[in-house]
């Protein structure tokens, strides 16, 4: 399936003019209570302050309706999005839009602690967790109730990157029948974490058992408005700029930092996604997508996840961006091209080998 990308060199025209309407026509946004308990049924921690979860729901038939250019005219389930660290639905506009075109509705959840679902901490920059079976509980239950009446009896797709990622590959492990296929996009498999892992365990262990579990970590500052280009050198700059630019419009989108709290469960989530038996437990086929400049997350553990999860018997594809930062959707479209097509292809046919 071809999709005609938007211009770069007119990016902010054609997203305000042509893609933003169109989204809005379409879209329903909604707030879901936390969920209490895990998939074993043991009773997640209680927090201080519980608040509601937010996500929007695109309709494929609503878009279907507003005649666009390029739109396939035929429904083809759904795809759930569980987004990135310091991330917001909102970023994935661009390839919300792309998936409506080709025929997709979208439900774009926003993580705890992320955009307009509730924050635990009263500095809009810090993102925390106290349990990493908070961020799997909820997102399952956003794609059992919100994701399922959106796929309306047809097959529901899971795509994820980074954190999201981290939580979307958990998610598989521990309900194998949710989705019908699944693309995790740069996981968080495992955190960089400026550090051989075993020593950061113990070190973030000590921090947060001596109760600075919502203190910043170190290195990790407030959002202060400023971009520097530098950091996505290779990127394309016109989708940089307009992910700022988003940020900058609304407060509940300005996370840029971790609590040690968020590290240390980042590291536990980590070594349960990775444990043998659970990788093994994955019965959802999956492309997984590596960005070969990546930053943020680590390529040896995508690699002992992808291993892994074939041992057990899974189906698993990896195709790796050797230059691509970690945002793949974020590169000029001559490798957006190519990244996009392939998860169109991987989701429309019953069995694709698309490895390079």
């Amino acid at each position: 399936m071809t999709i005609t990308l938007i211009d770069e060199a007119r990016y902010d025209a054609e997203m305000d003019a042509t893609v933003l309407p169109a989204l809005q026509a379409c879209m329903t946004e909604g707030w879901m209570e936390p969920a209490t308990v895990d998939w074993e049924g043991k009773a997640l921690p209680k927090l201080e302050r519980p608040g509601r979860l937010h996500y929007y729901r695109y309709d494929a038939r609503t878009f279907d309706a507003l005649r666009e250019e390029g739109a396939s005219g035929v429904f083809r389930g759904a795809i759930v999005i569980s987004h990135g660290f310091t991330e917001f639905g909102r970023k994935y506009s661009e390839m919300v839009w792309y998936f409506l075109l080709a025929g997709y509705s979208v439900c774009v959840f926003e993580h705890r602690g992320h955009g307009h679902s509730a924050h635990d901490m009263s500095n809009p920059s810090l993102v925390w967790i106290d349990d990493w079976r908070r961020y799997v509980a909820d997102f399952a239950t956003f794609a059992q109730t919100v994701g399922r009446e959106a796929a309306d009896g047809g097959p529901m797709y899971l795509y994820c990157h980074s954190m999201g990622g981290g939580i979307g590959a958990a998610v598989l492990e521990r309900y194998p029948s949710l989705f019908d296929k699944a693309v995790l996009s740069a996981p968080m498999i495992a955190p960089v974490v400026g550090m051989p892992t075993w020593i950061a365990r113990i070190v973030v262990g000590v921090i947060c058992g001596l109760g600075f579990g919502k203190s910043r970590v170190f290195g990790h500052t407030d959002f202060d408005g400023n971009l520097n280009l530098d950091d996505y050198r290779g990127a394309s700059e016109a989708r940089i700029r307009w992910f700022h630019k988003q940020r900058l419009a609304d407060v509940t989108c300005q996370t840029n930092a971790a609590t040690f709290d968020w590290a240390n469960q980042a590291m536990a989530l980590s070594r349960a996604v990775l444990k043998p038996d659970m990788c093994g437990a994955i019965e959802t086929p999956v492309l997984l997508f590596q960005a070969g400049r990546d930053v943020w997350v680590l390529n040896g553990p995508q690699d002992d996840f992808v291993e892994r999860v074939r041992e057990g018997g899974g189906s698993i594809e990896k195709v790796r961006y050797g230059q691509s930062l970690h945002e793949i959707f974020s590169m000029p479209n001559a490798v957006l091209g190519s990244y996009l097509g392939k998860i169109l292809d991987f989701l429309s046919a019953p069995n694709a080998s698309l490895a390079e």
